[in-house]
C-alpha cells in the first residue's frame, strides 16, 4: 500500500462505525432534508449547508481518517484518494493526498495553530451581525425582521465599538460599517488576526474539517458540525434579527445583561472548540508528514 497504515479495522468494526456515523448524521441533517422536500428554508440552520459546502449526503459519508486501513472495503476501493494494498486493506493514499493538497493543508495548519496559540478575546459582543445591516435599509442577508428596527439597530452600532477579528464576517459589513471596525481586515491578515473567542472562527472548524477531506475521521467532522450548529444558534440569537418565530429568545447584546450572557457563551464555545482544533492540527500534521 503506497501509504503508512497504523491501524487496520476488521470489516465488522468499521461497518459498525460507519452505520453509527450515518445515523448520527441523519439526525443532525433531518431538518434540512425535510425542509428541502417541502421547499422551505430555515434562516438559522440552513446556513450550515448554504454558506458551508457540504450537502447532507456528503456529511453522511463516513471516512476512517488518515492512517486507518479497512478490511473488505470494496465500497471505498474506487473512491478518490483511496487505494487497496496487496493484503486487501483499503485506506487513504496519504502520499498522493499530500502531493495534491499539501499547500492547502499547510495553510490550514498555520491558521489553526495561530488561533490556538492566542488568548480568546471576548469584547466583540456579536456586533458583526449588526454591522452587516448597519444603515442598510431593506438590503439584508436574511428575511427576518430587525428586532429593534433599522433606527434602533443603527443606534446600537453607533453606541458600541466594532472590534471584529474575522475576515469572513468583516467582508459582509455594509460600506458605512467598514471604517468603524477597529481592524481593516484582509485575507492576507487572517492568520495574524484569527482568535479562539470568535464565534465564526469556531464555526469554521467545520469548514476546515471537510476541506481536509477523507483525512478527517468521520466522528471529528460531525463533532465540528454539531459545534458549528450550536454556535450558529447563538450567533443569530445575538444578532439584530428577531428570531422569536423559531421559538428562540434574543440575547440582547445592546444591554449589559446581554453582553454578559454573550461573553459566557463565547467562553463555553472556546472551551469546546479547543480539543477539536487540536485534533484538526493533528490531522494536518499526519498529512504533511507525507510531503
Amino acid at each position: 500500500m503506497p501509504t503508512l497504515v497504523s491501524t487496520v479495522l476488521p470489516e465488522d468494526t468499521w461497518r459498525a462505525l460507519a452505520q453509527a456515523h450515518e445515523e448520527r448524521a441523519d439526525a443532525l441533517t433531518a431538518g434540512r432534508r425535510e425542509r428541502a422536500a417541502r421547499g422551505e428554508r430555515h434562516a438559522i440552520e440552513d446556513f450550515l449547508f448554504e454558506y458551508f459546502a457540504l450537502k447532507p449526503g456528503q456529511v453522511r459519508r463516513w471516512h476512517p481518517g488518515i492512517g486507518v486501513g479497512l478490511q473488505a472495503a470494496d465500497a471505498y476501493a474506487g473512491s478518490r484518494w483511496y487505494v487497496t494494498s496487496r493484503d486487501g486493506f483499503t485506506g487513504l493514499d496519504a502520499a498522493a493526498f499530500a502531493a495534491a493538497r499539501g499547500d492547502a493543508v499547510a495553510h490550514i495548519r498555520r491558521l489553526l495553530a495561530a488561533t490556538a496559540g492566542r488568548k480568546p478575546l471576548l469584547g466583540c459582543f456579536g456586533m458583526h451581525e449588526w454591522a452587516m445591516v448597519y444603515r442598510a435599509d431593506d438590503d439584508r442577508r436574511h428575511s427576518l425582521p430587525l428586532r429593534l428596527g433599522q433606527d434602533g439597530t443603527d443606534a446600537a452600532v453607533d453606541a458600541n465599538p466594532l472590534v471584529c477579528s474575522h475576515i469572513d464576517a468583516f467582508r459582509f459589513f455594509t460600506p458605512p460599517a467598514v471604517p468603524l471596525n477597529a481592524h481593516q481586515l484582509t485575507r492576507d491578515s487572517q492568520v495574524a488576526m484569527e482568535q479562539p473567542g470568535c464565534l465564526h472562527a469556531t464555526m469554521d472548524l467545520y469548514k476546515w474539517a471537510y476541506k481536509l477531506g477523507p483525512a478527517t475521521p468521520g466522528d471529528l467532522l460531525l463533532d465540528c458540525f454539531e459545534l458549528a450548529r450550536d454556535v450558529r444558534y447563538v450567533d443569530m440569537q445575538a444578532s439584530p434579527y428577531d428570531v422569536s418565530s423559531y421559538g428562540l429568545a434574543a440575547i440582547p447584546v445592546e444591554t449589559p445583561e446581554g453582553k454578559s450572557e454573550y461573553a459566557a457563551r463565547q467562553r463555553e464555545f472556546t472551551r469546546r472548540a479547543a480539543p477539536l482544533r487540536e485534533r484538526l492540527i493533528a490531522v494536518c500534521d499526519a498529512v504533511l508528514a507525507h510531503r
